[in-house]
Parts: structure tokens; sequence; C-alpha cells
């Protein structure tokens, strides 16, 4: 397990969220020897059935009592709202995909909790996330987890490098399989607990319907590729690229029974347009542009090989990855790239390590960009 070697000196605040990740993630820090205590966060202040927060609270409180360790309890909500939400809300309203995860690991997790970690008098921060910190040439470094299916590095990839020195991912080196089998062996409750699913304010219902609670319709024409009207959108912020379910569209005269999937979103008209499975190169890209890049490692600049990822669970794409003047990156594939999406992030990977990410800004077609790993 890639922990540091405690001291008596060490007192380490593990994030508790009422899961069996960081459960265990408690428990190994535990018998190494470090000084434990946990720590729930609420951020957010449900208002509906669909969030499960009283219940997770429980159960770290129940985890914390197994584990004979102190429990703390702090709401950040408010931080939350300003600075994850209300980025959700206007990433949507730009026609753009968030993705919210990325910017709570960043502001929230391993930002204003690693400091409240420190006022409980915390030299480490523990998470339950699948990574691995190592110890590089460079300084502490991002790495993938042993568990390539349970690889988290994509939602961490925007953190602060400086907070690496100051964090643990205990469960790096371990399986899913593993963790539960561990809770099991030392009897904690949550073992068998279902892994969550989501994000905590949207729950299990329809994502377009709790949107539609901060964001108002504004309807449109959905138009194939010739430009002529099959149905109407509900509001560009309704819809991602490369969506097929939800566009409410029957057979059509003159074209295959085929699905239809949203290949652009035109903001200057309010129209959605589709393309039918035969269709779906039009979804392909060869390269994306980038915001400046988060870097966890020395900064790069000018041109080189990389693999990257633009969405969670993808496998890693050969890439070249050129770095402009201003920090941003133009990364161009190997392989054409589905649905690759404004909003969402590209994130760089270099054998196995985490090099850093930005933010997509612009999508690039076929003609646009074209891979020369010689160049």
């Amino acid at each position: 397990m890639a922990v540091m070697p405690a001291s008596p000196s060490d007192r380490v605040i593990v994030g508790l969220s009422g899961g069996v990740d960081s459960a265990v993630a408690a428990l190994l820090l535990r018998d190494q020897g470090y000084e434990v205590h946990g720590l729930y966060m609420h951020n957010w202040d449900a208002d509906d059935d669909y969030c499960n927060a009283a219940q997770d609270y429980q159960d770290a409180r129940a985890v914390a009592r197994e584990l004979g360790i102190v429990l703390h309890r702090v709401n950040f909500a408010r931080e939350y709202r300003q600075q994850v939400f209300e980025y959700l809300l206007a990433e949507y309203r730009a026609g753009r995909t968030p993705n919210p995860d990325v910017l709570c690991n960043r502001h929230i997790k391993f930002g204003i909790c690693l400091h409240y970690a420190a006022r409980l008098g915390g030299a480490l921060l523990a998470t339950g996330h699948y990574a691995r910190r190592v110890e590089a040439a460079d300084g502490p470094a991002l790495y993938q987890p042993h568990d390539r299916a349970k690889d988290q590095t994509y939602f961490l990839h925007s953190i602060e490098r400086a907070v690496l020195s100051q964090v643990l991912f205990p469960l790096g080196d371990l399986s899913k399989r593993e963790v539960r089998e561990c809770a099991a062996r030392a009897g904690l409750t949550v073992h068998d607990k279902p892994d969550s699913a989501g994000i905590c304010f949207i729950g299990e219902r329809p994502f377009a319907d709790f949107l539609g609670r901060y964001i108002e319709p504004s309807p449109g024409p959905i138009e194939d590729l010739e430009g002529r009207v099959l149905g109407q959108h509900r509001g560009l912020p309704f819809y991602t690229l490369g969506q097929r379910a939800g566009l409410a569209l029957g057979g059509t005269r003159g074209r295959p029974e085929e699905p239809w999937y949203v290949a652009l979103k035109d903001r200057q008209r309010n129209a959605i347009v589709v393309v039918q499975r035969h269709e779906q190169h039009r979804l392909d890209a060869t390269a994306v542009m980038t915001a400046p890049i988060n870097w966890l490692t020395d900064r790069r600049s000018g041109s080189f090989a990389a693999q990257v990822r633009l969405r969670h669970r993808q496998p890693e794409q050969a890439a070249r990855v050129r770095i402009a003047a201003d920090g941003s990156a133009q990364i161009e594939f190997e392989q054409p790239q589905r649905a690759a999406t404004p909003g969402q992030f590209a994130v760089i990977y270099d054998a196995g390590r985490c090099l850093g990410g930005g933010a997509i800004e612009h999508v690039l077609a076929h003609s646009e960009a074209r891979y020369n790993p010689a160049a």
C-alpha cells in the first residue's frame, strides 16, 4: 500500500463519505499506526428524497464507531454552491457540458476541506479515491491505481500540484473486490453497501428534470444535416454531443430505421443537428483545443507524445500534445475521437502518470488537424 511511514505526530484526517471505500481507507491507515480522525462533508442541502446524505452520515458514524475513531462533521454546502454548482449552471447555459466532480475535487475536497483538516490538527488528508501518490524525481506524482477499472485520476487531474504532498490515497494498490473483502474481515457494516451512483444533488432522478429546476426551457428545432426539421428540442442545455436518448424522434420518411444522435448544438440559431447511426463519423474529431493546462508535473512546453482521455473510463488514446505560449494545448489524436465535448476535460497521461489536464474549448474536425507522430 502506497502510504508514508507513520510517526506518533501524524494525525490523518480521512474524508468519510459513508461508503466502503473511505471506510477501508481509514481502516488501513489506522492499522498502519496513524492517528486517524474521520471527517464527514455535507456539500448539499437536500430538499427532496433523491439525496441520501442523511443515511450516508449515519453510515459514516457507524464506521467511525466500529473503527474507534473520532468523527467530525462540516457543512460546505454554501461553498459548493458558489464554487461548483454555479459553475455547472453557467456552463450548461453556455451550451457546454461540465463535469462538477472535477471542480469539487479541486475547490472543495482538496481545497477548503484540506485547510479545514489542518485546523483539526491533520498533517495529511486521505480519501477513498482509487489513485496512487508516488514519490517521483520531481516530487509527489499522481498515478493511476492498480485497479484500472476504478481509476479516478481523471477526476483528480485539476487539483493543485502542491496538494499532492499533503494527501494520501490508501486504496491505490487494491482492487474493489479486495477493498470489500477487507471491510468484511474487519466487520464493517458498509462492506456490501452499493457504490453511490452519480452526484448527490442529482441522485437517481432524470438529469434533465433536475436541470429544469434551474434553467428555463428554450425550445428550438431539431434538424438533420440537410436542414430538415425533424422535431423540437427542450433547450440546448438539456442535450450533449453524442446523446441518443430523449430526442423523441420517430421514423422519418426516406430515412433508414436507425437511432438519431446529437451531432451539433448551434447556439446562434438555437438548433440541434442530429445524425443517424450510419452517419456517426460526423461525431468524430481528430483534435481538441483546451484551456490552459493544470500541470501535476514540471510544466511541459513544445510538442510531445502522450496518452489522453476525454472522459472518465475511456481507455487512454495515443495523441500528440502541443503547448501554446498561453499554456493552452492542441491535442491531436492518432485515431478519431467520438463526441469530444466542449466543457469536458482532456487529461494527459504518460506511462500511468497523470500529468494534468484542461477543459476542452474547441473541437476540430477531420480537415482541421492531422496526427503526425513524427512532428
